[in-house]
């Protein structure tokens, strides 16, 4: 039984992919760690990183070499300064030495020793493989996937417990939505109490409470960020920043000096249907903005798709109960994380190998899960919901012009929101004993859909958008 924590599907990371960036960059990690389990890291005089798939194709755009000279410098995605990104990364290119692991400075050519291949290796579309040298001599060579939302597994142990985390100590392992309801009616819990009780077989209270308020403080910081900040996003497509104009007409009339004070000053403002749309979309335009430009975010599941979630949950705190405080942060990320999980296992969170489905629409169904429970929903609506939030994403493509995380993903997290919205509220307004098409059922349609789709609608810029539109339309 794979059993996955919501601290596993919300991760703490640098934009802008999830998959592209925060994968590499944790791949690398674990090979060093892996050198110095085997007594070769000192002996290491040159490296050479290849790239393949899907990461070669949209590597540029996704600043995956750039992730991969931090990750072989020792430097932590979570803590690292962003302004410090540019300055390390640049500093590398020029002088073409790095830091290996902090502490061993070799020569580095990132033009030459980091190489994209086109071809894909067999078992996931985002490879890449490390290999070391000892004077010219190879000591080590080995293969990593990054197989989205941040996970990475190690080819040689794709089956061993160094990739897949077996918790046999949560009291409720839960493979598939439907044994996740079977929980709650049978102890009479709602899933985030479910969930819970999964947590503190990992983790005390005191630890859970901590590291979902990092995230919550993440997630409203980055909103913040994004939608105080002006400008151009890099990359080259010259994509204006709008998080800032809309939030700029939206006409906060009260002071602020800080992003809670800002969450307050929200609740103060006049709210009409317009204003909900053009507040939801504000907010989670603002964090992909944010992430499109290096800047922190949480993954949920992935970067790509990072809006969603916290514009949902903003949503609920400044327009729907101005009384939600932490606990409501708390509930709704256990149930999001564990839908999040659900989608994992019986499918992917990977756009290179489901399409922005994987992404945006597993977002939105795990947005849309934990806002109905937060309104009230049962455990059975919950899950009505996030089945309603995937069906009318089903088939969607990734095709990011020019392999950046920028056009179409920043407005579909906009989307992505207003549809958790929407399906939350019509789960509400229905008997859930009546729905059709269970969460289980629409999770394999996905994956069939995925396996079904072509390749070059699976973050590979081969085909849609960006190929239609090119960089010099924009």
């Amino acid at each position: 039984m794979e059993c996955i924590s919501i601290f596993d599907m919300l991760k703490i990371g640098i934009g802008p992919s999830s998959s592209h960036t925060l994968g590499p960059w944790r791949a690398a990690e674990r090979w060093i760690n892996h050198l110095k389990k085997e007594n070769n890291f000192t002996k290491v005089t040159s490296i050479k990183v290849d790239l393949y798939g899907s990461l070669s194709l949209t590597g540029k755009g996704h600043a995956s070499d750039l992730a991969i000279l931090l990750g072989l410098s020792g430097k932590d995605p979570e803590h690292i300064p962003t302004e410090a990104i540019i300055p390390v990364t640049k500093t590398i290119q020029t002088d073409k030495k790095i830091n290996f692991g902090g502490t061993n400075l070799i020569a580095f050519d990132a033009t030459a020793d980091i190489i994209f291949n086109r071809e894909f290796l067999p078992f996931h579309a985002n490879g890449i493989k490390f290999t070391a040298y000892e004077k010219s001599v190879e000591i080590s060579s080995d293969t990593y996937y990054s197989i989205g939302g941040g996970f990475v597994v190690r080819e040689e142990l794709i089956h061993a417990k160094e990739n897949i985390k077996i918790h046999k100590t949560f009291p409720y392992p839960i493979q598939i939505a439907k044994e996740l309801a079977l929980y709650c009616n049978q102890e009479n819990l709602k899933i985030s109490e479910i969930v819970l009780e999964n947590e503190r077989s990992l983790k005390s209270d005191e630890e859970i409470d901590h590291q979902i308020n990092r995230i919550w403080n993440t997630m409203l910081e980055c909103m913040y960020i994004g939608c105080h900040t002006s400008g151009t996003l890099p990359g080259g497509l010259n994509v204006r920043r709008r998080a800032y104009d809309i939030h700029q007409k939206l006409h906060i009339d009260f002071t602020y000096n800080s992003p809670a004070e800002w969450l307050q000053s929200i609740r103060k403002t006049e709210i009409k249907f317009r204003e909900i749309l053009k507040w939801v979309s504000c907010l989670a335009l603002s964090v992909n903005e944010v992430n499109a430009s290096l800047g922190r975010v949480v993954t949920a599941p992935t970067n790509g798709s990072a809006g969603v979630i916290p514009a949902v949950l903003m949503y609920y705190m400044v327009i729907e109960n101005h009384q939600a405080n932490f606990e409501h942060v708390k509930q709704f990320l256990l149930v999001a994380g564990e839908i999040g999980s659900i989608f994992k296992k019986g499918a992917t969170i990977s756009a290179a190998m489901g399409g922005c489905q994987a992404e945006i629409g597993v977002s939105s169904a795990m947005a849309a899960g934990a806002l109905t429970e937060l309104l009230g929903g049962s455990p059975e609506q919950v899950l009505m919901a996030s089945e309603i939030a995937m069906e009318h994403h089903l088939g969607l493509t990734c095709d990011p012009i020019g392999g950046l995380v920028q056009i179409p993903c920043i407005e579909r997290n906009a989307m992505g929101a207003i549809k958790a919205i929407h399906a939350a509220e019509l789960a509400l307004e229905s008997d859930a004993l009546n729905a059709k098409v269970p969460l289980d059922k629409v999770i394999a349609t996905m994956w069939e859909t995925a396996k079904d789709m072509n390749s070059k609608y699976k973050e590979t810029s081969e085909g849609g958008l960006a190929v239609s539109v090119n960089i010099s339309d924009c």
